[in-house]
């Protein structure tokens, strides 16, 4: 689940667009040049690194006359994988990402959640799931967060209101370790954390979960989320105005430190909520 879907099954796929495209006649690039993406990303797809969208994938079929294969194969590995549709091509950025940047209104982010809370979170939208459904959701979210570790990890950076510290998700013992978490991300220098506190008023992006990712040989790209929906961004008109946000909102935020002792002096709340044995 690392990768978001079999890799198998897409590496078929890119081994299907390489020699649907060799048999056209057409490069990388003149493939590329006709679906409106650049030739590199057409190697991507070939070697299973990027998955397209459903956009590209209709317009594949359109420059190749493949009758519709590269989207029927899109829909079955899309369904097939463990993120909803509008998210699957966030988790791949995610992995792509040199920098991600986010601003997170009420929800500690994904990518920085513990198991027990990430639970309690799904429990909360799937009311009447089964065990086993919320431990796959569980799985795919750590599985996500992988990419914190190691030495190609992004640089990674988060603006949290202080909404996301003081709803408490789960049981105080949940909300204490996830602060826990974050606190100990920061000391390690794996990620920065600031706190957007409720002193600050008014601001950018008010209720507005943002993602920014940049990428070595990409555009930039926005990540917003709605009501069963997502948006994926790269107008650079778009980016540019969002990263003025963020940065209104980086402005505005406690410092590092600060907010380090905001976070440790919640988990601390938190600790003396839990019940004594």
């Amino acid at each position: 689940m690392a990768n978001g879907s079999r890799p198998a099954a897409w590496e078929f796929f890119g081994a299907e667009l390489k020699r649907r495209r060799e048999d056209a006649g057409l490069t990388q690039v003149e493939l590329g040049a006709r679906v409106f993406v650049s030739g590199g990303y057409i190697g991507q797809f070939e070697q299973a690194i990027r998955k397209p969208q459903r956009d590209v994938a209709q317009r594949i079929d359109e420059a190749l006359q493949t009758d519709g294969i590269f989207e029927r194969l899109w829909r079955k590995l899309i369904k097939e994988q463990p993120y909803t549709e509008y998210f699957a091509h966030v988790v791949e950025l995610e992995q792509l990402a040199t920098e991600i940047c986010e601003y997170a209104p009420m929800v500690v982010p994904g990518l920085l959640q513990t198991p027990e809370y990430a639970r309690a979170v799904f429990l909360a939208n799937n009311p009447f799931a089964t065990d086993e459904y919320i431990e796959e959701l569980v799985r795919g979210r750590m599985d996500r967060a992988r990419i914190l570790k190691g030495a190609t990890r992004p640089v990674y950076w988060a603006v949290l209101h202080e909404t996301c510290l003081r709803v408490p998700v789960g049981s105080p013992e949940v909300m204490a370790r996830q602060l826990d978490r974050i606190v100990a991300l920061v000391r390690e220098r794996t990620v920065l954390v600031q706190v957007l506190p409720f002193a600050a008023g008014a601001h950018a992006q008010m209720g507005k979960l943002m993602k920014l990712m940049a990428f070595e040989d990409a555009p930039p790209t926005v990540y917003t989320e709605g009501v069963f929906s997502g948006t994926l961004l790269d107008d650079p008109a778009v980016v540019k105005r969002t990263q003025a946000h963020y940065d209104l909102l980086r402005a505005t935020a406690l410092s590092r430190e600060d907010s380090l002792a905001l976070i440790e002096s919640a988990a601390e709340d938190y600790r003396r909520c839990e019940p004594t044995t």
